[in-house]
């Protein structure tokens, strides 16, 4: 693995377990964690604190979405071009057909010619 792939993956990591905190902290029909935070609430407003959430919910969402595209390009493969047709040929080659058994003779039949 490439040492990009590698920071990208701890990068996606790392934007997944905020996003999920996030998530947790957003305002849903039960009050969330959101409705504990009352200090928070009173400065900034309740709809102010749940809009900023919401963008960086959305905004975590395409980051994570944009870094796992670019990681996928940045994989290296270790398959190289090759035929395979080739390889099975010699790993399985055709069948041979037994050659056909001479058809037994029929014994002369002594015809008596007197």
């Amino acid at each position: 693995m490439s040492a990009l792939f590698t920071v990208l993956t701890i990068l996606v990591l790392i934007a997944s377990v905020l996003i999920t905190l996030i998530v947790l902290l957003q305002n849903g029909k039960g009050g969330g964690l959101a409705s504990n935070f009352v200090a928070g609430n009173q400065t900034f407003g309740v709809r102010q604190t749940t809009d900023i959430l919401e963008k960086i919910t959305w905004g975590l969402v395409v980051f994570i979405f944009v870094l796992s595209v670019v990681a996928s390009f940045t994989m290296t493969s270790n398959v190289k071009d090759v035929d395979l047709t080739e390889e099975m040929e010699v790993a399985a080659p055709a069948p041979e057909f037994p050659a056909a058994a001479p058809a037994a003779e029929a014994p002369a039949t002594e015809t008596a010619t007197e």
